[in-house]
Formats: structure tokens, C-alpha cells, sequence
């Protein structure tokens, strides 16, 4: 892990955040290299599931305000337990220090920390002792406006934002399901003792698609062409499998189509990334560790240096954020689904009695009445008004059966979500591409990045560092850049120093310009993984480059191989 950092920060991928005044835990700057690889990254996530689904992307603020939250419940329950030590001051998160210091894996509750506190008289790394374990809340607060302002957070998750805006999604979508919502940006979490370099921030890159469908069919139209794929599963009882996910769904381990498709999808879309298959599994959440919400989820999870860490979460997350906000902002987040033919149905209907509601309920009897009419009729009927419980008397209304054509029925959508921690598959990338090997007798170090990830795809070097060759490369790197292929010029140093600094970067191929391109106008092209070279002429350069650079074609498909 340490030769891999070292390169990062030295070549300019990721450094520490406010390196001159100490640094911060849980803050990571993108350097050049760095930035360009993850928003690479985030093309290829869009290209996956954006453009190629029935699904658009919106972009919301990282700022929401206090209701919201309320609503989701982030407010009072998205919370870790606390210790902190009497002596030196250090604050850890309890569960995550015990099972550091034990071994022991432990209920996140403040009384099973404390039993565990006592049991063992766990002390802190410096011999203090811990004080009274506390829930800390894991949202960043803010104040909106000036003086004491309104209450507002910075988001936790970039969800809450596509399920407020639902009703003009789905008007877009002109109520028809399934449709799918993205969105890319910052989330913020306030980790109580973030020790795990880029796995951990405080800060940090989401890519979420939440995708809505009717909770009648959760089938998926394109599942057919993943159903014999065969992926890794850890199931919720930890056994392993290497199964067709279409026999996942029909045995059981996978709840349904839709929740197999994504993870299809996602693991594609991971390999394409760059992350190794023979380090990549999905993992299914224990029944203890599933949100009390989602009534199915699996985790994408890499082995790294840092062990298995989960990179994306697949939830079917079900009604539970719709119905929430429909009840805590009093709107209507149905929608009206068509049936194919229209159908007769008895229903109980309670007709209310104003001449006795009136007297009753006065001013709120309007509203009783409105209750009332969108009930269905039960043996005690209490209706919710402004927030009140009121139980209605059976002689202010009267049940009637009646028969109705009905075309169709309103629905909440269910909401499927998979979930992508950019930052963490960025680091699992560039640590699934770190290669040594042997190359004239020398060590080399080289990152063996997808074509299309890499941040710089091509460097034109000249073979000697003056005019004609400086000039005529130049001309080069500025044709390609024109034709939109990041392009880097470098004359420092011999032609093997700069080979060797564009393949510990990534950099899949690698341009001289030599005596020949003189005399013939060619240049050779050099190949990162093979060190191997072909000689191309100018006229097709820009062709060649950009056939290799989206596929991973040999370059002895385009002429004849000689080495360095």
C-alpha cells in the first residue's frame, strides 16, 4: 500500500488536504492525474446508466434544508456511537474501535458499547479511560441566511434531492414506469474518526440512480441478456456462490429481476473501469444489517490493501422514501397507473354527514369530511387532521356500497438503488492497475489503466530535445488535442526517463517523433503494457489513436513490431 501511495502523491493523482497547515482527516485533494481518472470514471458511469437506460440526470443542492431530513430520517436515527477518552481527548467510533482493538463485531447501540466498555475495561490508546458512550450525529449543520437563520444540512447522500423533485420527474416521464433518476456530486458525512485514507472521507464523491417501478412487477425487460452471466455472491448467511443470476432469482438468493440486472450492470461496469474480476464479489446485507426499509440489498465489494470495502450498494429501498416525504409535506408522490381494461369493482365508500360534523368539529369539520372521503370504511374510523388523531362518531357518516368502473389505480413507486462510492473505486482502480515488471533488466513501474479511464491517453515525445524534432512534435500534440485526445508534450530528459514516467502514470501510448518522421513522415506508436512499437504514417496517426484508445486492439494489428 505504501509503494502504491507514494506514486499517487507523487505523480499527482491524490495528496492530502490542507497539507501546509497539518492536514485533516477525511479530506482528500484530486490532483491533476487524479481528477482527469475520476472524471473519466464519471463518463463511463453516465454512458452505463444514463444514456443506455430509460433514466436522466438532474443535479440538486448539496445544501438541503431541515425538513428534508426530518422527513428521511436522517435527523434523529443516521448516527454512530461515540467514545471519548478522559485523558488525551481522542474520539473514536466505538464500534469500529472495538473490533480494531478485540476483534469483536458489536450492536451500534450505546448500551452494548457500554457492556463492552465494562466487560473488557477497554482503555484508549494512550491508557485513558473512555467516558460515557454517546450517539453523534453523522450530518455537517449549517445555518441558512443571516442572524440565527433556518437549520439546514449538507447532504448525507445525493438521493433525498431526486425524491423531492419526484413530481415533476414523473411528470417528465409522463407517469410511466419504470423511469430512472441520476444524479453526481459531493455528499458529506461528518465521520467521527475517519483512519482509512480515501476509503473513509468526510467529503466525498456519489454517483446514485434511483430507478422507480411498479411494486406489481419487478421484472426487468432486459434481464434476459444478463440471466446467464455468473457472479460472485456472498448471501446473507455467508455462503459463497459462483451462480447464473437468473438461478439466483429462481432459488431465491436474489429477491427479484430488477435488483440481479443492476448488479449485472454494475459489475460490468466495473470491469470496464478497470477493477479486477478475481477481486470483485457482491455481498448480500445480513437481516441485522439492512436498512429497516430495503427488503433486499448487496454490496459491490474490491479487496484492496485495506481488505474487502464496499464501492457500490443495490437496495430495492421500497416505498419508504416517497411515503415519507408524501406524509411529512403533505404531497401526493402517486402515480396513477392504467389498467389494460377497465374493470368493474364493489368498494364501501363512508359518506360524511355535515349537519353533524359541523356542530361537532366546526372549523375543522371541512377537513374531517375531506379525510373521511378518502378512506376506505372500517369499524372505527379516525382520520388525521393537521396533525391531530381524531376519531370520527359513527352518526356523522354513513357507508354505502357502490360499483365502480375503475382504468386504473394509484400507486407509490418502489424505488431501486444502486449507489456508487466514486472515490473508493477510483483508489480500487488505480490500486487493481499498479504493476511492476522487468524491462531492459530495470524494474519498471507501470499502471495497467483501461484505455479509456486513463487521464493521459497519449505523449508526444520528440527523440531529442531541439528543432526540427520539438517543433514537429509539438504540431502533433496539438492535432490530437483538436480531435479531443488528452494529449501531453514532454521534451525533459533521455527517451527512456519519459517512457518510463508515462507508464507509471497510466499513459497507454506513447509517440516519438525520430529522424525517420523526417524522411518518410511517420512516427512510431509505443504501447504501455508490451513496451512493443509500430510504425505509423501521420496521414492515418489521429485514425489509428483513436481505434485503439476505445478498444483494446493490439497495435501489431497496425503494423510491424519492433521493441525499444
Amino acid at each position: 500500500m505504501s509503494e502504491i501511495l507514494e506514486m499517487l502523491i507523487r505523480r499527482g493523482f491524490l495528496w492530502q488536504s490542507f497539507e501546509i497547515y497539518g492536514g485533516m482527516a477525511g479530506f482528500i485533494d484530486y490532483g491533476p492525474l487524479g481528477n482527469g481518472l475520476r472524471r473519466r470514471l464519471e463518463n463511463l458511469w453516465r454512458e452505463f446508466f444514463v444514456v443506455n437506460e430509460r433514466a436522466v440526470e438532474i443535479d440538486t443542492p448539496t445544501v438541503g434544508i431541515e425538513e428534508v431530513y426530518i422527513a428521511s430520517g436522517h435527523a434523529t436515527s443516521f448516527t454512530d456511537v461515540a467514545i471519548e477518552c478522559k485523558k488525551c481527548g481522542k474520539v473514536y467510533r466505538a464500534d469500529h474501535y472495538i473490533k480494531e482493538v478485540l476483534g469483536l463485531e458489536v450492536d451500534e447501540s450505546v448500551e452494548a458499547i457500554r457492556d463492552i466498555l465494562s466487560e473488557f475495561d477497554l482503555k484508549c490508546d494512550c491508557g485513558g479511560e473512555f467516558g460515557e458512550p454517546a450517539q453523534f450525529n453523522l450530518m455537517f449543520e449549517t445555518r441558512i441566511g443571516p442572524g440565527k437563520g433556518k437549520r439546514g444540512y449538507l447532504r448525507p447522500e445525493t438521493a433525498q434531492g431526486i425524491f423531492i423533485a419526484f413530481k415533476r420527474l414523473a411528470d417528465y416521464f409522463r407517469d410511466k414506469l419504470p423511469f430512472g433518476v441520476a444524479q453526481i456530486g459531493r455528499s458529506y458525512r461528518n465521520e467521527i474518526s475517519p483512519r482509512q485514507g480515501v476509503i473513509r472521507l468526510r467529503e466525498f464523491n456519489q454517483a446514485e440512480l434511483e430507478y422507480f417501478i411498479n411494486p406489481r412487477n419487478k421484472r426487468h425487460p432486459e434481464f434476459d441478456r444478463y440471466r446467464n452471466v455468473k457472479v460472485k455472491l456472498v448471501d446473507k448467511s455467508d455462503a459463497e456462490y459462483e451462480i447464473a443470476l437468473g438461478d439466483a432469482v429462481e432459488k431465491g438468493i436474489i429477491l427479484h429481476e430488477v435488483i440481479a440486472y443492476f448488479i449485472a450492470k454494475t459489475r460490468e461496469f466495473l470491469l470496464k473501469a478497470g477493477i479486477d474480476e478475481n477481486r470483485l464479489r457482491f455481498r448480500q446485507h445480513k437481516d441485522d444489517e439492512r436498512a429497516h426499509y430495503a427488503s433486499d440489498c448487496w454490496d459491490a465489494e474490491v479487496y484492496t490493501a485495506y481488505g474487502w470495502i464496499e464501492v457500490v450498494g443495490i437496495a430495492d429501498r421500497g416505498c419508504y422514501d416517497l411515503s415519507r416525504h408524501a406524509k411529512f409535506s403533505g404531497e401526493d408522490m402517486s402515480i396513477f397507473v392504467p389498467f389494460k381494461e377497465p374493470v368493474k369493482v364493489k368498494k364501501k365508500v363512508i359518506i360524511p354527514n355535515m349537519s353533524k360534523l359541523g356542530p361537532i368539529f366546526r372549523h375543522k369539520a371541512k377537513k374531517v369530511a375531506e379525510a373521511l372521503k378518502s378512506m376506505e370504511a372500517e369499524e372505527s374510523i379516525v382520520v388525521e387532521v393537521d396533525g391531530e388523531k381524531i376519531e370520527v362518531p359513527p352518526e356523522c357518516y354513513t357507508i354505502e356500497e357502490v360499483e365502480e368502473i375503475q382504468h386504473g389505480e394509484k400507486i407509490v413507486p418502489h424505488v431501486i438503488e444502486p449507489s456508487f462510492g466514486l472515490d473508493r473505486i477510483t483508489y480500487a482502480i488505480l490500486e487493481h492497475s499498479f504493476d511492476t515488471d522487468i524491462v531492459d533488466g530495470e524494474e519498471r513501474k507501470v499502471l495497467r489503466l483501461k484505455r479509456w479511464i486513463a487521464p493521459v491517453q497519449v505523449a508526444v515525445l520528440p527523440l531529442l530535445s531541439r528543432d526540427p524534432f520539438t517543433e514537429k512534435a509539438k504540431e502533433i500534440t496539438e492535432l490530437l488535442k483538436k480531435r479531443g485526445i488528452f494529449t501531453e508534450y514532454d521534451d525533459s530528459g533521455s527517451i527512456g526517463r519519459r517512457y518510463r514516467r508515462y507508464d507509471e502514470i497510466g499513459t497507454p501510448f506513447c509517440i516519438t517523433v525520430d529522424h525517420q518522421t523526417f524522411d518518410d513522415n511517420s512516427v512510431t506508436i509505443r504501447d504501455r503494457d508490451t513496451t512493443s512499437q509500430v510504425r505509423i504514417g501521420l496521414g492515418e496517426l489521429v485514425d489509428v489513436l483513436l481505434e485503439l484508445l476505445n478498444s483494446e486492439k493490439d497495435i501489431r494489428e497496425f503494423g510491424e513490431v519492433f521493441r525499444d
